[in-house]
């Protein structure tokens, strides 16, 4: 009998590890077995195929918050930066008539200086990220809805003679060999950012600055410059979320990326609890944009509304937190 409970003792640690591990993983699959039941048309190519188009933008922006957490900081302003990019890359081809490299250096630009911004105002002014980051997004909005005086820029709108040309709109609508584009661009970006942070040296200092930022300085590693270079990152991801986005919808929408900034937070945070990484990483944060993609897109089949849809996702961030900052601290 004692043997029996001793057993019993020894396994409940194993199926918590388990779940822990592999649970986000599990509801994912639970996930699109229900709403493959319910909608035949959720398992086809085509469907399948816009869940992973728009999932490629969400993580793009998820990727950037992730270098931030990493680092011990937090990055609101992925959206407005994305927002950001969607403008000045579609003024660049509808306003000002530029070709695709314009098009493309213009926003990046744009994020790198976002990313700048940023860190001077955590590093050297010393604000706290989730403050300084949320006062950026405000002087972002600000500047894109006074530059577009709060109208989306759009082939034939007054005063524009320019147009998206072909080889911008292939970044969002083309494929290769039956492959969307954004999803292509998302995976390299995946894989790139993974071997870096946990294959390379300067991806441990970036974990390492994170950790425990004052041993870090301590044991000599230039601990403000991986939190600058982490905040540079993640603008330079939103920018490139913000081209896709441009790129898919083929217009500029003002405030475009402001809707994926909880989706990417979200995103990030789940990863926390992937595979008890018990740490931010870019494949969790992949698995938990698959995860919010693919409820949002079931839910859209069927006919939920989209307002309702903003619970569920509230509800997926308040549970991605509440379980990876319980088991941090366990």
């Amino acid at each position: 009998m004692a043997q029996t409970v001793e057993t019993n003792i020894k396994r409940q640690p194993l199926i918590s590890d388990a779940v822990y591990k592999f649970g986000t993983i599990a509801i994912i699959i639970s996930v699109t077995i229900f709403f493959a039941i319910m909608n035949d048309s959720f398992l086809t190519y085509k469907n399948i195929s816009d869940i992973l188009r728009s999932v490629s933008i969400v993580t793009l922006l998820a990727i950037g918050v992730t270098f931030s957490l990493i680092v011990d900081g937090f990055d609101l302003s992925v959206g407005s930066t994305a927002s950001l990019a969607t403008v000045s890359a579609a003024a660049s081809l509808v306003l000002y008539r530029q070709e695709l490299f314009i098009a493309l250096l213009i926003p990046i630009l744009c994020g790198l200086l976002v990313g700048l911004l940023n860190a001077f105002l955590v590093i050297r002014i010393k604000l706290p990220d989730l403050l300084a980051t949320l006062s950026v997004m405000y002087i972002i909005n600000g500047i894109q809805l006074t530059f577009t005086k709060g109208s989306s820029l759009y082939e034939g709108m007054p005063g524009a003679t320019g147009h998206f040309i072909p080889s911008f709109l292939f970044i969002g609508q083309g494929s290769v060999l039956g492959v969307p584009v954004p999803v292509i661009i998302m995976l390299a970006a995946v894989i790139l950012a993974h071997i870096f942070l946990e294959k390379t040296t300067y991806g441990r200092l970036f974990y390492m600055t994170g950790g425990n930022r004052e041993a870090a300085r301590l044991a000599g590693i230039p601990t403000n410059r991986y939190r600058l270079y982490a905040y540079i990152i993640s603008g330079l991801f939103a920018a490139i979320g913000g081209i896709v986005l441009t790129s898919r919808i083929g217009t500029g929408q003002v405030s475009a990326g402001a809707p994926l900034l909880m989706d990417a937070v979200a995103a990030a945070y789940i990863g926390y609890a992937m595979f008890g990484a018990k740490k931010p990483n870019v494949v969790g944060t992949f698995l938990g944009s698959i995860l919010i993609g693919i409820m949002l897109n079931g839910l859209t089949m069927m006919n939920v509304p989209y307002f309702a849809q903003d619970i569920i996702k509230g509800t997926i961030l308040i549970a991605a937190l509440a379980f990876s900052f319980t088991k941090r601290k366990q």
